[in-house]
């Protein structure tokens, strides 16, 4: 089982820039050859204009200092490697994300510690080679690893991915995406109304693009539940890799995989409590990473340690235990018999 709970680390911040987000070489083979089967062209390099350079003291107190179209990021003065956390609208911090594992029965596995601005799905590689070395059949993942890259990644080692559900995110009053049901033979969607929507192209995203016709869409009933284009066309994406969360989702819909997910809150989020409550993992006054996983190293290892002299103890108890109940159990034996042997007539003696 796979979990993530977050470091917080107060500090001061300033304005830096961000670089812009490298698509990795094995989804841009995916893109360019799903194109080519479909009859359209690679697609051309996006150009990538280098963002201006900073003066190196993080000054950027006036907004026109900051170029219009450079995407920018809080950072921490005291600590650069921790990234800037939110959750809900008050809790706003700077913060470290411990991923861990652990197997059915409680141990930790591994762990890997990330900037507290990073999504679980792009850190999730760094624990996931700590940890396949034990080769498991299943891993159970929350919903911040519910993406088609890890599903393919765990499918084609040969692993059961179990992700929870996710509730769809259309607007109130429209269709659901289930409802246009995908035709893998003619490779198009179908609509509620019998309509066909045809591929169209594959976008840099890795997302296929299926379109309707605008002119048969036009006079249809359910228009006002399908699309607000003004055009009268309805786009359906599909992402490249959607087949592996179709699978995905097939295991999570198998009898007692239900069951089986349930056991989360009685072992990584156990885990994340006591680590918590008892640990001092809800904030921390260490500074770097380095730092951190050091920390939730020998912290991980003491509770490993913790949960073994548990169990040591229970069995030192127990067999304790039972070697009094069979001690009791010999002496009431003796007894019985001794009692017994009281109880039986003497042998007569003869007299001459």
């Amino acid at each position: 089982m796979i979990g993530c709970f977050y470091w917080s680390q107060i500090g001061y911040f300033c304005w830096s820039q961000a670089g812009c987000f490298k698509r990795t070489l094995t989804l841009q083979k995916e893109i360019t050859r799903d194109r080519e089967s479909h009859g359209k062209k690679p697609l051309k390099e996006k150009d990538r204009n280098d963002p201006p350079s900073s003066s190196g003291n993080g000054d950027m107190t006036k907004e026109e200092e900051i170029p219009e179209g450079v995407k920018t990021q809080k950072c921490s003065t005291t600590d650069p490697e921790s990234g800037w956390f939110r959750k809900g609208e008050h809790k706003h911090v700077f913060a470290y994300a411990v991923e861990t594992a652990c197997d059915k029965h409680g141990w930790i596995l591994g762990y890997s510690i990330h900037p507290g601005n990073g999504h679980d799905s792009r850190t999730f590689k760094t624990l996931y080679d700590k940890i396949k070395m034990y080769s498991p059949d299943m891993i159970i993942a929350d919903a911040g690893y519910r993406t088609p890259a890890i599903a393919r990644e765990l499918l084609e080692d040969g692993i059961k991915p179990l992700f929870p559900y996710k509730r769809p995110m259309t607007k109130e009053g429209y269709f659901r995406k289930y409802e246009y049901v995908y035709d893998e033979y003619y490779d198009c969607y179908i609509c509620p109304e019998n309509h066909i929507l045809s591929y169209h192209t594959t976008n840099r995203e890795g997302y296929r693009e299926y379109r309707s016709c605008g002119k048969t869409c036009a006079s249809c009933p359910n228009l006002h539940r399908c699309t607000e284009s003004k055009e009268h066309i309805k786009v359906v994406t599909r992402y490249v890799w959607e087949g592996y969360m179709e699978k995905a989702e097939d295991i999570r819909h198998t009898l007692g995989n239900k069951q089986i997910y349930e056991l989360r809150k009685e072992t990584i989020e156990r885990i994340f409590g006591t680590a918590k409550e008892q640990h001092g993992f809800r904030y921390t006054q260490s500074v770097g990473k380095a730092r951190m996983e050091m920390k939730a190293g020998l912290t991980f290892a003491c509770m490993n340690l913790k949960k073994l002299a548990r169990i040591l103890a229970q069995r030192g108890r127990r067999s304790s235990t039972a070697y009094t109940i069979l001690r009791e159990i010999k002496e009431k034996l003796f007894l019985i018999e001794k009692w017994c042997w009281r109880l039986s007539p003497a042998p007569a003696l003869s007299t001459v």
